[in-house]
């Protein structure tokens, strides 16, 4: 069972370490408002890294939901602007973003054309059409129903945090005990095998990629109701972060292995690098750096045991 979880249980033991460090050299680094804000601010990185560990695990990648997460958290604020009461403000913002998925699993399950040339095509997409509709023009004046869960309200900013871990309890529970999770890993693992004891490979790849969009739409409300107005690059850089962390909490890049608590503990360790260098007077530069560094020493552990196998 250890040697199960040994890259999940060597990513805690990484995070330990580096917390031990800031305990020593920067004491200040575990203030209650500075733990809190970290927690916040991962929060939206979570949700969307639930998402991605399902691709992944089917043996794709969604490159997109940077700009998926763009759009919705656009889309988001200017419901609120127009005073769409809040629920239904996150139910539409959460199926905006299953339909910029649906685009995604649409075209990869049913055309069979390659995860990363897809949503490379939808990154620029997405992307380029909200700066066409929007001209880098920010979204202001959303009204206090909007700004509560986020700004300086703490109640509203721990249902920001309660948000994502209780969608991290949901899914981590339904792919240990549901024949939907099993089929996931069922497909990554072999497809064709899948397929021949039941399981329609396709489906479940066109569910994931719809799940993934769904996902980065409630990623981008918890993102967006922390600030007075929401950036239309908001979501800039978030996919470099959230496969980050997949790939180094053990989910393996070619599918079929992985689990949701390795990507919880490859998320909590990036959300603690970036604060740590910052209290280090280490340069900002550095954290895209150790993300990128990241995935290529977990893709490299990934082929280094597929070939001891």
């Amino acid at each position: 069972m250890t040697a199960r979880f040994l890259r999940e249980l060597s990513v805690v033991a990484a995070l330990g370490l580096l917390l031990l460090v800031m305990a020593i050299a920067a004491p200040a680094f575990f203030g209650s408002d500075q733990v809190r804000n970290m927690l916040v601010a991962a929060a939206p990185t979570l949700v969307a890294a639930v998402g991605m560990t399902l691709v992944i695990l089917c043996r794709h990648i969604d490159i997109s939901i940077g700009s998926q997460v763009s759009v919705c958290g656009v889309a988001a604020g200017l419901m609120a602007q127009a005073t769409v009461s809040m629920p239904l403000v996150v139910v539409a913002t959460v199926a905006a973003g299953a339909l910029l998925g649906m685009a995604n699993g649409w075209l990869v399950a049913h055309f069979n054309l390659p995860s990363i040339v897809v949503t490379l095509a939808t990154l620029v997409i997405f992307r380029e059409g909200l700066r066409w509709g929007r001209e880098g023009e920010f979204v202001s004046g959303l009204p206090p129903s909007f700004q509560w869960f986020g700004l300086d309200q703490r109640a509203g900013q721990w249902l920001v945090v309660g948000t994502a871990l209780a969608v991290f309890l949901h899914f981590a529970w339904g792919m240990r005990n549901l024949a939907a999770g099993r089929a996931v890993y069922a497909t990554g693992s072999d497809a064709e095998a899948a397929r021949l004891v039941g399981i329609r490979p396709r489906r479940v790849v066109f569910g994931v990629f719809t799940l993934m969009g769904a996902l980065c739409g409630l990623a981008a409300v918890l993102l967006s109701v922390r600030f007075s107005s929401v950036d239309p690059n908001a979501g800039t850089g978030l996919e470099l972060q959230v496969i980050a962390a997949v790939v180094v909490g053990g989910t393996a890049i070619s599918g079929g292995r992985g689990t949701l608590f390795g990507t919880l503990a490859g998320v909590a360790l990036l959300a603690v690098i970036g604060p740590a260098l910052v209290f280090l007077g280490a340069p900002s530069q550095w954290e895209k750096a150790i993300q990128g560094f990241i995935i290529l020493a977990a893709v490299a552990t990934d082929a280094f045991e597929r070939r001891s196998r």
